[in-house]
């Protein structure tokens, strides 16, 4: 069935026609404007350019590149995982409002991939910020043969290339302000080159025998790459992935042999998987303990330094130096990070 209102397209079958009727009565009630910004009449417009991100990694890069030129709002909120997010009718909505969508791409979102086509097929601009990255730079799985890795945020220097894809994309737009556009990213990238030093100087301090970092999937190639650790997880690249108990085992016999001194747990992933992880390990004479919660999907929670890309990274960065033997100031290099204690989600508790 299909609706046409408010100047955009909602396709709808059966199943959705609920939730279809709803995200009308909401365009009704809101003046028409789901994003609630001031409207651009078309190129060349009034107001700010409004722009859908689907992460909260892509909406922070666009923010600082767009500055006030652009209201930016986020599709995924925090703890959200992208790997199985799949697109409601309101999301549909929203990015046929917009004016620009910019999505992680290499696979991250693939359950979006149908709803990106949907929205382009009617004349949307819709942007990986991945593109322009080197093929070279890319890892790809072993678990996955031939597929990217797409977690490119967690390496900073790889993550501040993609500004230059957001800041072409947003000139092309407005290119009465692509040099304020390229001031911002530049200012932006001096921040980032800062977070990278940062984690070069904080993660060189774990000694060798302790360099193994072990999370709940396999989100941190490229951070491990970049800042020599040798990473371990339970299950692969995406989160769609079920480790199997001979996968479990792997892990604990690893951890039994090497007696590396704790492992950690992912705001977007559920740690079922890794209190067994624990419960297997102790059973062979090791105790590892949580060294912490990591960020691996998503940021923190929107208004705090750790909602924020710099506080997600140095957030990681600090958690992972301290809890596996290195030197790293508690609250982080900035001295804004939260101090919590670290804890593990029981299979009682998992949702």
């Amino acid at each position: 069935m299909r609706f046409r209102s408010c100047n955009f397209i909602v396709l709808l079958n059966s199943s959705s026609l609920v939730c279809g009727i709803l995200l009308l009565a909401m365009c009704s009630f809101n003046g028409c404007d789901p994003i609630n910004r001031t409207t651009r009449s078309a190129p060349g417009g009034s107001g700010p350019l409004r722009v859908i991100a689907t992460t909260s990694m892509v909406g922070d890069l666009v923010r600082h590149v767009a500055g006030s030129r652009a209201d930016v709002t986020n599709l995924m909120g925090e703890g959200i995982d992208p790997h199985l997010y799949r697109p409601t009718s309101r999301d549909l909505g929203l990015m046929m409002q917009a004016d620009l969508i910019f999505y992680s791409g290499l696979g991250l979102e693939g359950a979006m991939q149908a709803a990106f086509e949907r929205v382009e097929k009617q004349g949307k601009t819709v942007v990986p910020v991945t593109r322009g990255l080197p093929e070279e730079k890319l890892i790809f799985s072993k678990r996955f043969a031939g597929h990217p890795d797409p977690h490119v945020w967690n390496d900073v220097s790889l993550w501040a290339e993609c500004l230059r894809e957001v800041e072409t994309v947003l000139a092309s737009q407005l290119p009465d302000h692509a040099a304020e556009f390229a001031q911002n990213a530049e200012q932006y990238r001096t921040e980032l080159e800062a977070l990278d030093n940062y984690a070069h100087q904080a993660l060189s301090s774990v000694p060798e025998r302790t360099r193994v970092l072990v999370t709940a999937h396999d989100a941190f190639s490229y951070f491990s790459r970049t800042y020599h650790l040798e990473e371990k997880s339970v299950q692969g690249i995406t989160t769609e992935s079920e480790p199997g108990v001979q996968d479990i085992n792997q892990l604990v016999d690893f951890l039994a042999k090497t007696h590396v001194p704790a492992l950690f747990v992912e705001a977007t992933v559920n740690s079922e998987n890794l209190h067994a992880v624990l419960e297997g390990t102790r059973q062979r004479g090791w105790t590892v303990r949580i060294g912490g919660m990591l960020y691996s999907d998503s940021m923190g929670r929107p208004g705090t330094y750790e909602g924020t890309y710099l506080g997600m990274i140095d957030h990681n960065v600090t958690t992972i130096t301290r809890a596996l033997g290195g030197t790293a100031p508690e609250r982080g290099y900035q001295g804004k990070l939260t101090v919590t204690e670290p804890t593990i989600r029981t299979p009682s508790s998992a949702p």
